[in-house]
């Protein structure tokens, strides 16, 4: 390939992008399948499929997908350019009961996330993506944790990660994750709420190039706690933590009351948003974004989305999945790796970086006013 000048331009190498199979019984295969069924997509990267040869054969045939070839590999290092390659990490029969949860499910579910984490680790492959997987089934003495994100902080020996919601319009992390309502008042911290925030605002600006992020804080409690009678976490807690992070220069502001924040236009007004706990924040998320949403896990060295359903065992053998939410986790772990691919090409040369920040001393400036102006136009 040459430019007009005839220098010649290298062609970029596609990412390797790792795929778990999740739960043999659920919706995962479906998805999956159906998001690499166009074979032009491998023009951008070159798909990895964790799993087994002979449960991806009985999901391609229910699907009526007979023209779908598999390059069957032992390893991430033989993986082919414009193929589906597919790494046979579970070798022993598998009996698939759609719709069913099995112990069986469970373990070949974790088969394939070990593998990839593996390969993650070692730079086999580029970024994962992980298929839905059954958090019961898939308990053992190997896999003791509430779900993804926290196993991979854990093979990843990182403590501070966020779990964050992405779509087109919107980028929703939790303060405290899966853990029960009853404990999250005790877990909410200044310290957390710092980490959480400052995670947040580093992967707004390497993750998503947004030079300047701005976040939305919700309150704990209804109303925010209206000024201590309904709670007095907002007071004590979490206002101290939005002035000790804007003090930092997180544009962080808040607390709002999350029922009118969602309610209204404000979410427009930010980058992104941090809810105190699971729900607060996945339950507008997935009303407004179930179909496209992409779970993505901030504060990684390495880049893991998923999609943001889970294994819809009630839909799976009827060919009614929708694979829109996995097709963007692909989409996302891609442009998540060409922006750090950028940011740290930027700040790795001292000419950029100091151009970068030639206005910072005016930002800092700038941030009390903008703070001002913030907390008196967003009374929900």
């Amino acid at each position: 390939m040459e430019n007009e000048n005839n220098y010649p331009l290298e062609k970029i190498k596609p990412l390797r992008i790792g795929i778990t199979h999740g739960d043999v019984n659920s919706i995962s295969y479906e998805v999956i399948l159906k998001s690499l069924q166009d074979s032009r997509i491998f023009e951008y990267f070159t798909p990895v499929l964790y799993g087994s040869s002979k449960v991806a054969s009985y999901h391609r045939k229910a699907l009526n997908m007979n023209d779908m070839a598999f390059n069957v590999i032992r390893s991430a290092n033989q993986a082919l350019e414009d193929k589906l390659n597919l790494v046979n990490v579970v070798t022993q029969e598998i009996k698939v009961e759609l719709g069913q949860s099995t112990d069986v499910a469970g373990k070949a579910a974790w088969l394939a996330l070990e593998a990839a984490t593996v390969d993650l680790a070692q730079g086999h492959i580029d970024a994962l993506v992980t298929g839905p997987i059954n958090k019961q089934n898939i308990q053992s003495k190997d896999f003791n944790f509430p779900g993804h994100t926290e196993y991979l902080a854990g093979k990843f020996n990182t403590r501070d990660v966020l779990m964050l919601m992405v779509s087109d319009t919107m980028r929703i992390g939790v303060i405290t994750g899966h853990v029960a309502l009853r404990e999250v008042p005790g877990m909410i911290t200044e310290e957390l709420l710092l980490k959480k925030m400052r995670i947040m605002h580093n992967s707004l600006i390497r993750d998503f190039g947004l030079r300047k992020p701005k976040i939305a804080i919700m309150g704990l409690n209804p109303h925010a706690g209206d000024k201590g009678i309904l709670g007095i976490e907002e007071e004590t807690v979490i206002i101290p933590a939005i002035q000790k992070a804007f003090d930092e220069g997180i544009l962080a502001f808040g607390p709002y009351p999350a029922d009118g924040f969602f309610g209204s236009s404000a979410l427009k007004e930010f980058d992104g948003v941090l809810a105190m706990f699971h729900d607060q924040g996945l339950i507008p998320f997935k009303s407004m974004a179930f179909q496209s949403g992409v779970n993505f896990t901030a504060g990684l060295p390495k880049i893991r989305t998923s999609p943001a359903h889970g294994t819809a065992f009630e839909l799976a053998g009827k060919n009614i999945a929708s694979p829109e939410s996995f097709r963007d986790a692909i989409y996302l772990a891609i442009d998540v790796y060409r922006n750090r691919e950028l940011y740290d090409e930027i700040t790795a040369n001292p000419l950029k970086f100091s151009s970068l920040e030639a206005d910072s001393d005016a930002d800092k400036n700038a941030l009390k006013s903008l703070k001002d102006d913030s907390d008196d136009t967003l009374l929900l």
